[in-house]
């Protein structure tokens, strides 16, 4: 039985990206088409029939090497990060569902991964104590900084204004 790990909506909260335990990011179409699996959906919530997943999905992107722990859409709604526990970041383009970038500058598990409001800014949380800041604004990501911080970060959010990041 397979977890899942994190989910994220879109920015048009027409899909939802989802990061699981079988080291695929999965990416659902929320758009209210047809049920997956009509004859047994999937209940998310025991003794509740009525929260089950009853839409489509799109096939699954793999390229991580263990465990995917979290899930971020870019603001343009067309790239999806992914944080795992093989000790990197990966950024999707969702229209083609291929890796762009692999980002590897963590030396151990990545807990989250966060867009700033306007895209430009990557951030990424690991157990190895780090916060990893990737420009974004070129055609490879370039390592912007790494705050220290002392101990283990297992989660990351920029502010609304883009102008503070919290862990």
């Amino acid at each position: 039985r397979r977890s899942v790990l994190s989910v994220a909506f879109s920015p048009d909260s027409k899909t939802l990206a989802s990061a699981s335990d079988d080291e695929a990011v999965k990416v659902w179409d929320l758009s209210g088409g047809t049920p997956f699996d009509q004859d047994t959906p999937k209940k998310h919530s025991r003794g509740h029939p009525e929260r089950t997943c009853m839409y489509g999905r799109i096939e699954p992107v793999r390229g991580h090497g263990d465990c995917v722990n979290c899930v971020a859409w870019a603001p343009d709604g067309e790239f999806v990060a992914s944080a795992s526990i093989d000790d990197t970041v990966k950024i999707w383009n969702i229209k083609t569902m291929k890796e762009v970038h692999s980002l590897s500058r963590h030396f151990n598990i990545v807990t989250s991964v966060a867009f700033s409001l306007d895209g430009k800014t990557l951030a990424s949380a690991s157990e190895d104590e780090t916060i990893q800041l990737w420009n974004l604004s070129g055609e490879t990501p370039v390592e912007k900084g790494t705050p220290e911080q002392g101990t283990c970060v297992h989660s990351i959010a920029f502010s609304p204004d883009g102008k503070t990041l919290a862990s």
